[in-house]
């Protein structure tokens, strides 16, 4: 076994790979950049080195500054995590070159694999069933909307390279095509630096199941079992379970078959998953699953398998790499409960999912864990950690296990209603609503699932009178008793002559709430709110429920919903009525991408101005109203939250960014 190994990686999965091999007596090197200096997983690994800049291009994907600070700190091994360099074979190929050895496959398996196109027709040659489309080297448009007519429409527009649902277009009509193809090949490009496609039919009810397989060094292969991914968002997984929903004992058998036959067709070692797409607008059956692609590392959902395997698969990473054979065979690997894991992102989900950022001002996560279940949090942040925008906004997986999938599912909504987040934007309230989803609850999920519930699944009510009385009472200080030893001034609700009472101003949103506190003699607090939130009777409050607190904001939690209201400070004299007028702001950091409008133009409602790429994703700037455009930002510019994109020369009254998530 390894004296020390590198961990080429950040974030929750840096922490994991610690945590595992820190059991094992394996000492870690974490690396990381100057956006992670202080990031947990350098405080929880036995040794850091410091390697670049933010952006991940200077650091976490500079191959030969990972390999430098391995060999600098006598590391044998490099593990890859997931993402970044652990699907690039030319990595691995440095890291042999450098007498270190990879946690991962070989990179002949990764560049097998590496590409859809060309894995597709490996696979068709190995006896594996494919998706029926176009995989060919061939990219002139006539071509490929020639080839998406012969298969027929709708037809699924995916990059040949990577993952994540980046570069990947749904396509309805012909008409569509030639626009939906030119914004996959550009996110396809900014996130792989490739964008070459493929294109294939696009299957009616969708399921996405995959299998973990392991193989080792000795030509063994075994398969974990399958998990569902089903539940995405913008082709990106958002809640993962094991075993399958309804999964027959027919489609197990073929599908772990053909999935242990892949691996072996490309003699793999390590951790790896085959990804299938199912048709179950039948139900599910043996002759309807096709293979998709393979990634050739961890999979981000790996907790789900672990939860009903009892298998730590980077202990067995670790020991197949090496030199070990398989821990396991077959027939030791048995499956045991159900398991979920639900991804908790820094995203506002009513917005289209769009990435967020901010800083970690509150950070609960249940404890101990519902009952009938047991409970892991996986996360590489703590409270106080500010959401970059330079890497991905997962704060953490939320991982249950349950005798089977109704008592897993409860105590999964149970432990979302229970997180507490604050400081940014957060989408435990639509997780929280997809597993109350009566369709996610019975099992009846395909890929498309999310999108037909979204509305219902990302809508938040309006704060209750009584969460707002509590925003207002934490807000006004009336609850805090004062630190003196005078058992008089402890008394917060003492007064000679009349009742305590403080006026208090919040905001929600754009909405302005005046609220007056009142202390009653006895201790508790009469909350009376004005118009639009007033009510007949004031609301009788001993203590606020659960909430978070720091300068000028406060944070309500009601079940999986956190509300949150700003405490405007009384002396600032804000011009808020010039702060926007006439102008269209970036909602998020990112990179002028595409302009689509020029100065002068006049342009109308809905209108596409501009297209902005932010965390390799591309979000559309649409004109919120008819207007002439006086200035607009640069192809290429590099913005921040809050930078100016667009200023129109005649603009009556201007509210809000219209956005729409390609």
């Amino acid at each position: 076994m390894f004296a020390k190994i590198l961990i080429a990686n950040r974030g929750e999965i840096a922490c994991r790979v610690v945590r595992t091999a820190r059991r094992m007596g394996v000492r870690s090197v974490a690396v990381y950049s100057d956006a992670d200096a202080r990031a947990l997983h350098v405080e929880t690994a036995d040794e850091a080195v410091h390697i670049g800049p933010s952006p991940a291009g200077e650091s976490y994907l500079r191959g030969n500054k990972i390999i430098a600070a391995a060999l600098a700190t006598g590391a044998e091994a490099i593990h890859p995590g997931y993402g970044f360099l652990s699907e690039n074979p030319d990595f691995v190929d440095q890291v042999v070159a450098a007498g270190l050895i990879f946690i991962g496959p070989s990179a002949a398996s990764i560049r097998a694999m590496g590409l859809k196109d060309a894995a597709k027709r490996l696979m068709e040659k190995a006896g594996v069933p494919v998706v029926p489309g176009y995989h060919g080297e061939a990219q002139e448009i006539v071509l490929l909307a020639s080839k998406a007519r012969e298969i027929g429409y709708p037809v699924l527009i995916k990059a040949r390279a990577g993952g994540g649902g980046k570069g990947m277009r749904r396509v309805e009509h012909p008409d569509d095509f030639s626009e939906a193809l030119s914004g996959a090949r550009r996110e396809a490009k900014a996130a792989f630096g490739d964008d070459r496609v493929l294109v294939e039919k696009y299957v009616d009810k969708p399921r996405h199941i995959e299998v973990q397989i392991f193989g080792d060094s000795f030509g063994n292969v075994v398969h974990l079992y399958e998990r569902d991914c089903s539940a995405q968002r913008r082709h990106q997984k958002v809640i993962e379970e094991a075993p399958a929903p309804g999964m027959t004992p027919a489609l197990r058998k073929a599908m772990t078959e053909a999935a242990v036959k892949a691996a072996k067709a490309i003699h793999y070692s390590g951790a790896g998953t085959i990804e299938f797409i199912v048709d179950a607008s039948q139900g599910l059956k043996a002759d309807r699953f096709w293979f998709m692609e393979m990634n050739t590392r961890l999979q981000v959902e790996h907790p789900v398998t672990e939860m009903v395997t009892g298998i730590d698969l980077v202990e067995w990473q670790l020991r197949v790499a090496s030199g070990e054979k398989l821990p396991k065979t077959q027939s030791e690997v048995a499956l045991s409960g159900h398991a979920f894991e639900a991804r908790i992102y820094a995203e506002d989900a009513a917005r289209g999912f769009l990435p967020a950022t901010g800083t970690l001002h509150h950070l609960k996560f249940p404890q101990p864990a519902p009952e009938g279940a047991s409970m892991r949090i996986e996360t590489g942040v703590r409270a106080g950690d500010a959401i970059s925008p330079f890497y991905d906004p997962m704060i953490a997986k939320l991982v249950i296990h349950g005798k089977d999938r109704r008592t897993a599912l409860t105590a999964l909504g149970a432990a979302l209603s229970q997180t507490e987040i604050a400081g940014s934007t957060v989408n435990t309230a639509f997780l929280a609503a997809l597993a109350a989803d009566a369709d996610f609850a019975a099992g009846d999920v395909d890929t498309d699932l999310i999108a037909r519930h979204q509305q219902a699944l990302t809508a938040v009510p309006p704060p209750s009178g009584e969460t707002i009385a509590a925003a207002a009472l934490a807000a006004s200080g009336a609850g805090d008793l004062p630190s003196s030893d005078d058992p008089w001034s402890s008394l917060a609700g003492y007064a000679h002559f009349h009742a305590v009472a403080r006026r208090t101003l919040l905001r929600f949103g754009e909405q302005g709430i005046v609220a007056r506190v009142s202390v009653r003699p006895d201790g508790r607090f009469e909350v009376a709110l004005d118009a639009p939130y007033d009510s007949a009777n004031s609301h009788d409050l001993r203590a606020a429920p659960r909430l978070a607190r720091w300068p000028g904001h406060v944070t309500v939690f009601e079940g999986a919903i956190g509300y949150g209201f700003a405490v405007p400070d009384p002396l600032a004299r804000a011009d808020e009525a010039a702060a926007a007028s006439g102008s269209l702001r970036a909602p998020m950091p990112g990179l002028v991408k595409l302009v689509r409008a020029g100065k002068g133009e006049a342009v109308i409602k809905g209108q596409p101005l501009l297209i902005l790429e932010a965390m390799k994703m591309e979000h559309t700037i649409a004109a919120p109203h008819d207007g002439v455009i006086a200035e607009i930002a640069a192809e290429g510019a590099q913005v921040t939250d809050g930078t100016v994109l667009v200023r129109f020369a005649e603009e009556p009254q201007l509210t809000a960014v219209s956005l729409s998530t390609k």
